[in-house]
C-alpha cells in the first residue's frame, strides 16, 4: 500500500481538536522523519533481531486465533508509513482537502469539511443543527437585530472605528449593539484613538470571520457605501455643513430676475427694495 496524503489527512481532521492549518500537517511530517531515524519500522525491526527459542514459545502460548489475525493490519500499518516524502506543499494540502471536500459531499453531504481562517476543519450540515443542540443541551443561537448587523458592518469595514463614527453615520446610539457585539465576541477593544477624549476604537475578532464565513477581512464584499473615503468625506461634510444652494433647493438658476437665497434673505419684509426720498 503506497503513501496516500488524502487518508493521512482525513485522519488527521478527524483527530485535531480544532482547525487544521498547513502549517499544522507540515509540522506532522516534519516530526515524523525526525522520529523515524530512532524508530524503525516494526518490519525492519523483526528483519533485524530473530526471536529466540523461549519467546517464540511464549508467544505461541499466549497469542489467540483472534490476535493472530491482527498481524496482518500491522504488515499493512508498516506499508502506510513507508515512502512518507519529507515535504509536503502547500499545493498539494490544498489539492488534497478539494479532494476530500468533493467526497463528502458525494456521500450525502452530512459532514462538511470547511475551511476558515485558521484552516480545515470537519463540520456537520446546518441541516443537523438542532440534533447537534440537543446533544450539547445548548439552547438556540440568538440572532442578531438589523441595529446590530448595521453596527457590526461598519466596524468591519471602517475597523478601527470610534463609536462617535457609527453613530454619526447611523444617526442613532449605538451603545446597545456594541454591546452586543462585544458580548458575543464579534469586535473587541482595539485601542484608543489619537482623538479628543481619547476614544475606544473597536474592530472586528476572528470569531467574526467565522461568524460571516471567510478566511480574511479581504474577502468581504466590496461596498462602495461604506468605503473609508467615502466615508471620511461624508464626516467631514457633516461636520462642516454649508448654506443650501440654489440648485439643492431646486430653483432654476438661469433665471436672469430671480434673486439668490441670500438676496432673498437680506431683502426687507415688505416685498421689493425701495430707495429713500432726498
Amino acid at each position: 500500500m503506497a503513501f496516500d496524503l488524502n487518508r493521512v489527512l482525513k485522519v488527521m481532521l478527524f483527530a485535531s481538536n480544532g482547525p487544521l492549518a498547513v502549517k499544522d500537517i507540515q509540522s506532522a511530517f516534519t516530526r515524523f522523519h525526525e522520529q523515524a531515524e530512532n524508530l524503525p519500522l516494526t518490519g525492519e525491526a523483526e528483519q533485524g533481531t530473530a526471536p529466540s527459542a523461549e519467546e517464540g514459545v511464549l508467544t505461541a502460548e499466549v497469542v489467540s486465533a483472534d490476535a493472530a489475525e491482527a498481524v496482518v493490519p500491522a504488515a499493512e500499518e508498516d506499508e502506510i508509513y513507508r515512502d512518507v516524502p519529507s515535504l509536503v506543499t502547500t499545493a498539494q494540502i490544498r489539492e488534497a482537502m478539494e479532494q476530500i471536500s468533493r467526497e463528502l459531499q458525494a456521500a450525502g453531504g452530512d459532514v462538511l469539511l470547511v475551511e476558515g481562517h485558521s484552516g480545515w476543519r470537519l463540520v456537520t450540515h446546518p441541516r443537523h443543527a438542532r440534533w447537534v443542540r440537543l446533544l450539547r443541551n445548548e439552547p438556540p443561537p440568538v440572532r442578531l437585530t438589523p441595529s446590530a448587523i448595521e453596527t457590526l458592518a461598519l466596524v468591519a469595514y471602517r475597523q478601527p472605528t470610534t463609536r462617535a463614527e457609527i453613530e454619526q453615520i447611523r444617526g442613532v446610539s449605538a451603545e446597545a449593539g456594541l454591546a452586543k457585539l462585544l458580548e458575543r465576541d464579534l469586535i473587541y477593544v482595539v485601542g484608543r484613538a489619537d482623538l479628543p477624549g481619547r476614544p475606544i476604537q473597536y474592530g472586528t475578532t476572528d470569531t467574526f470571520l467565522e461568524f460571516v464565513g471567510i478566511k480574511s477581512l479581504d474577502e468581504l464584499p466590496a461596498s462602495d457605501v461604506l468605503s473609508p473615503r467615502q466615508i471620511d468625506a461624508w464626516l467631514q461634510s457633516a461636520n462642516q455643513p454649508r448654506a443650501a444652494s440654489d440648485a439643492d433647493m431646486g430653483l432654476d438658476e438661469t433665471e436672469p430676475d430671480q434673486l439668490t437665497l441670500d438676496q432673498a434673505a437680506a431683502a426687507p419684509a415688505g416685498g421689493s427694495e425701495t430707495t429713500p426720498a432726498p
